[in-house]
């Protein structure tokens, strides 16, 4: 029984990534998906550009130095620590990315929660209920930063030490699956007026279907160019996601 409920578990992420991209392509809401699509194009693009010129200093940053009758390891371990330093910039991006749209995205989730209820099927855009959500949803990105700074900043540390560092690309990855389930959940939840540690509580009672979604998600955002429209897409996942965890008790 427990093997069958974790495998319905394990696929009920890539389903509810699928529903919330065909509703973010739905007429009713496209309206609400050009804005954070726009801001991320616009971020994303300075942000590339960045990070391809540095990019080859930080892998040398944090590859370990090996004594010279252990320099033919280099080309076994490289490939790690450019995994390593790939994982730390598309998170670390995603990341200022959501704090930048997080106004959008939790606008977002309110209409598609309207829409997943059936209590409208094209809600107006508002820009004063937009403007109106501003300090609200701002704030609650802090609060997400909070949580992600110092554990992140553990990971980052161990990234630097010799040995254990092997074990850092592993820990981003899970770090970062479990992140995109508190990243986009959250929305509907900061809506719905649910505070953060309840919403933790919450997501840790469903943490293999949570796990789903956050893997499916952070999977898709590797996608150059998918990530801008699988971005919205995920808010409308996590919003299905919410309604129907909710109703299912």
């Amino acid at each position: 029984m427990s093997g069958n409920r974790l495998t319905a578990a394990t696929l009920s992420g890539p389903q509810y990534l699928r529903e919330g991209l065909r509703l973010v392509l739905s007429p009713g809401l496209r309206l609400f998906v050009i804005l954070p699509i726009s801001v991320n194009l616009l971020l994303f693009s300075a942000l590339i550009w960045f990070a391809v010129s540095r990019f080859s200093g930080w892998v040398d940053a944090i590859m370990p130095r090996l004594p010279d009758w252990l320099a033919f390891l280099e080309y076994l371990v490289w490939p790690l620590f450019v995994v390593l330093a790939l994982l730390i910039i598309f998170f670390t991006f995603t990341m200022l990315a959501n704090i930048i749209a997080a106004p959008f995205n939790g606008f977002l989730a309110e209409k598609v929660e309207q829409v997943v209820r059936g209590e409208d099927n094209a809600p107006p855009f508002d820009w004063a209920e937009l403007a109106a959500m501003l300090p609200r949803t701002v704030g609650r990105e802090l609060r997400k930063l909070a949580y992600f700074a110092p554990r992140a900043l553990a990971l980052l540390v161990l990234s630097f030490i010799p040995v254990l560092n092997i074990l850092a690309a592993p820990l981003w990855l899970l770090f970062g699956v479990w992140m995109m389930a508190v990243q986009y959940i959250d929305y509907p939840a900061d809506n719905n007026k649910m505070s953060w540690q309840d919403m933790l509580a919450w997501l840790r009672e469903r943490r293999w279907r949570c796990l789903s979604f956050g893997a499916i998600t952070y999977a898709a955002l590797l996608v150059p160019l998918l990530n801008l429209l699988i971005m919205p897409a995920a808010v409308a996942a996590a919003t299905l996601f919410w309604v129907r965890e909710r109703e299912q008790g």
